[in-house]
């Protein structure tokens, strides 16, 4: 009923939905900040091992969620990242084969790596937590998602469709409404600005985190 397996591209959210879907690649949307925090760090050439729970030092400080503190990882380098979300996701994917991380940074760039891996593609958007544990849909990764889906071809499901939509209404003004969203004022109160400004970029990488043997690496692609 929920499978959406009638479709090339679906579209499900959090860690239920990605017990619902399966597909040929699985791609982890994680706006604010895993995904973006990963596409960075692998781009150095750093690889990003998931790992569940609280991160292990505050935001900001040292290596961390925060994309900004991860600009000039050292290449070679092995960190651990947990996060509740899109760290928590993707070892939840892990033996769910091709497994890519894309955020607004890199969501063409993804597409394409999608594509040329195999024919179905299910995109994860991660979401938030309430204060009460619960999930939320939160706009930066259900756009995030939707710019993912705006680059690949094939029969796209309702909820796709819908991802898309929210991602194309919003494209124009991504930077403002970002730091207007609930996520991202919440970023900005805790002093973290520009890591809002880095992630609402858009298509400005060709890197596509891959998750191999439990752990992130960058590969790159053409978005031309």
């Amino acid at each position: 009923m929920f499978d959406q397996r009638e479709f090339e591209i679906r579209c499900e959210w959090a860690q239920d939905g990605l017990r619902e879907l399966s597909a040929d690649v699985i791609v982890l949307v994680d706006v604010l900040s895993f995904a973006t925090a990963v596409e960075v760090a692998t781009a150095r050439g750093a690889r990003v091992i998931p790992a569940d729970g609280p991160p292990p030092a505050p935001r900001g400080q040292g290596y961390s969620l925060s994309p900004a503190s991860l600009r000039e990882v050292p290449s070679g380098m092995r960190l651990v990242l947990p996060s509740p979300n899109g760290s928590a996701l993707a070892l939840a994917a892990l033996e769910r084969g091709a497994v890519l991380a894309a955020c607004l940074r890199n969501a063409g760039a993804a597409a394409q790596a999608a594509a040329r891996i195999g024919r179905t593609v299910a995109v994860i958007p991660a979401g938030e937590r309430w204060r009460g544990g619960g999930l939320r849909p939160c706009f930066e990764d259900l756009v995030g998602a939707g710019a993912v889906i705006a680059g690949l071809a094939g029969r796209k499901s309702p909820e796709a469709c819908a991802a898309e939509a929210a991602f194309l209404a919003a494209r124009a003004e991504l930077p403002r409404l970002l730091r207007e969203c609930g996520s991202g004022k919440e970023l900005i109160g805790r002093g973290f600005a520009e890591d809002v400004e880095m992630a609402a970029q858009l298509d400005v990488s060709a890197n596509v985190p891959r998750l191999i043997d439990g752990a992130f690496q960058g590969l790159t692609t053409s978005t031309s």
